[in-house]
């Protein structure tokens, strides 16, 4: 069985940026976990009525937590780690309405 090593206490933040703001999380943190860090818990809303969502699974299943990474919609912010310099926003419903039929 292979383990992953766990990020190092000595790792420096991580810096990213959502929806225009400035954003550290821990090496190897999702981007939903430096998220909740800073109290952000809703960063998409349902293409009907609007509704905020953010994780809800913690696990990739449900598609509640979707997010742009770096101009790609559709990430799950509870799968996804945080790179230095990533720049992540809100995303509005699937994040498929621009892509044709």
């Amino acid at each position: 069985m292979r383990h992953r090593a766990e990020p190092t206490a000595e790792a420096g933040p991580v810096r990213f940026a959502f929806d225009g703001r400035a954003v550290a999380a821990r090496q190897g943190q999702s981007i939903a976990g430096a998220l909740w860090d800073h109290g952000i818990v809703a960063w998409r809303t349902t293409r009907v009525g609007g509704r905020p969502r953010g994780a809800f699974c913690g696990m990739g299943v449900c598609f509640d937590c979707l997010v742009v990474v770096n101009g790609a919609p559709g990430q799950r912010a509870c799968l996804v780690r945080v790179s230095e310099g990533d720049t992540v926003t809100s995303q509005e419903g699937h994040g498929r309405d621009g892509l044709g039929s």
